[in-house]
């Protein structure tokens, strides 16, 4: 079942666990391409020193002060890609960041981190801003796939102050496209939360 708005506008940090087990459908020309999430992270507002909105409404964040279910596209290093979920409502600029996926239907492809999965799906700054109910980018419940999800502090954002401690990022332990395998190491805070 194609997920409608509806599912997307809620708090970011609900959205990012309720996305774990999510399937990302894209289509491109004839070709469909199908992954299942399991990694993301969860940018709470702007008073979240991570999150872009911190420093204003700008023309680069207005997508995220819009509504929920609409595709956030940036580029970072001028060369990667970052492909986020508008969250909440409008107004409040939350978003989800999908960092991780596993390739479905014998499709071989690394998504283990937000620019590799980017990348192999073609999703580009072309998508900002797109609502994610189309048939060429949008997500598919699946039912039977319940996850565990593991919430752990989020990666690559030392500069945000007492934000870099919240565990906003959320993961199937179980998988092996994870993006970081420090999550496992033990020097990780780790929470599990039964997120059915």
């Amino acid at each position: 079942m194609k997920l409608e708005q509806p599912f997307y506008a809620k708090p970011a940090i609900d959205l990012a666990q309720d996305l774990i087990g999510k399937i990302i459908v894209r289509r491109i020309g004839r070709k469909v391409f199908r992954a299942r999430i399991v990694e993301t992270e969860a940018y709470v507002g702007s008073h979240d020193l991570a999150s872009h909105a911190s420093k204003g409404r700008t023309k680069r964040t207005e997508v995220m002060f819009g509504p929920a279910g609409h595709a956030y596209v940036y580029l970072i290093y001028g060369m990667y890609e970052m492909f986020n979920i508008v969250a909440s409502e409008i107004d409040d600029p939350q978003a989800v960041l999908i960092r991780a996926a596993e390739p479905l239907d014998a499709w071989s492809a690394d998504l283990s981190g937000p620019g590799k999965l980017a990348r192999h799906l073609q999703i580009t700054r072309a998508e900002n801003g797109v609502a994610l109910t189309n048939d060429r980018l949008h997500l598919f419940d699946d039912p039977a796939d319940r996850p565990q999800v593991v919430a752990t502090p989020r990666i690559g954002i030392d500069y945000a102050q007492e934000w870099k401690h919240e565990l906003l990022r959320f993961l199937d332990p179980t998988s092996k496209a994870v993006s970081s395998k420090r999550r496992l190491s033990g020097t990780d805070n780790l929470e599990i939360n039964e997120h059915a």
